[in-house]
């Protein structure tokens, strides 16, 4: 699949709203916990009801992520994962799944070793002819990557940012210009997996946040079952699961990783679309 589907992303989002649903949001590191596993595992999350998948690149030091995720991370470079991985990756993926959007989340360091090694801007266009449909780095303010976002709107790719509790006004209003696809707020200071979530402050927040931002806004960090879902998913337009599900993976055989996965992300989906 050498085609890219431009706004993938958004299509899925308008579809789940024009039907009163909610976007599932899982987000696995890619090559874990088994180096050969994470395709297979994508088409599981997206049979129990997955509507946008977010990759994890591996990255040796990935000061967002907590524990969990970065174990995640240290055991898929072990095994070899980096950038060409991992877009081979969602390429096998694309082989049967042209529909459900792909979007790589990690550090501007194996971006930029990428475009070091394959040539300038390289990152973007292999991506999009992969079959990515978004890119969220972690590390890239908004200040600082007008030409980035260019480059990826230009090859039909989303850039997706992250939004905190201490986010400005003025942060906001700018991710609302460069932001497309949806953008993420992080529902708890600290790295991911921390905590536990306050459901009544981000209801707080999201009127706010949307006051800047026009593009659906997905929420995470602290989403741990379906309950929590459910309510989040009223006042968001998206639920990202990243922690918890790497947990549930971590210590499976692996004829057990993409089961496991497909049952709690079920009864997440279920959780998600259970009448008011």
């Amino acid at each position: 699949m050498s085609t890219t589907h431009p706004h993938r992303i958004a299509a899925t989002l308008a579809a789940l709203q024009a039907q009163g649903r909610k976007a599932l949001i899982p987000y696995v590191t890619a090559g874990f916990p088994y180096a050969d596993i994470t395709p297979e595992l994508m088409h599981a999350m997206v049979q129990a009801g997955s509507d946008i998948i977010e990759l994890g690149v591996p990255f040796s030091d990935p000061m967002a992520d907590g524990p969990v995720i970065q174990k995640a991370g240290e055991q898929a470079l072990a095994h070899g994962v980096g950038m060409t991985q991992v877009l081979n990756m969602v390429r096998t993926f694309r082989h049967t799944d042209t529909t459900t959007p792909v979007v790589l989340m990690g550090y501007a360091n194996p971006v930029e070793a990428y475009n070091l090694k394959h040539g300038a801007d390289r990152f973007v266009a292999d991506a999009a002819a992969a079959g990515v449909d978004g890119v969220l780095i972690v590390d890239y303010p908004p200040e600082e990557c007008e030409q980035f976002a260019a480059t990826l709107k230009a090859h039909g790719l989303d850039l997706i940012f992250l939004l905190a509790p201490t986010s400005t006004p003025e942060r906001m209003d700018l991710v609302g210009r460069l932001a497309s696809g949806y953008v993420y707020y992080v529902s708890l200071k600290g790295v991911t997996g921390a905590g536990t979530l306050d459901t009544a402050a981000v209801e707080a927040m999201l009127p706010r946040i949307r006051q800047h931002v026009s593009v659906p806004v997905g929420v995470g960090f602290g989403i741990r079952d379906a309950a929590t879902a459910r309510a989040i998913s009223r006042v968001a337009d998206a639920v990202v699961i990243g922690t918890k599900l790497i947990q549930l993976i971590e210590a499976q055989p692996r004829d057990r990783v993409c089961a496991v996965a497909a049952e709690f992300l079920a009864g997440v989906r279920q959780g998600l679309d259970a009448p008011a």
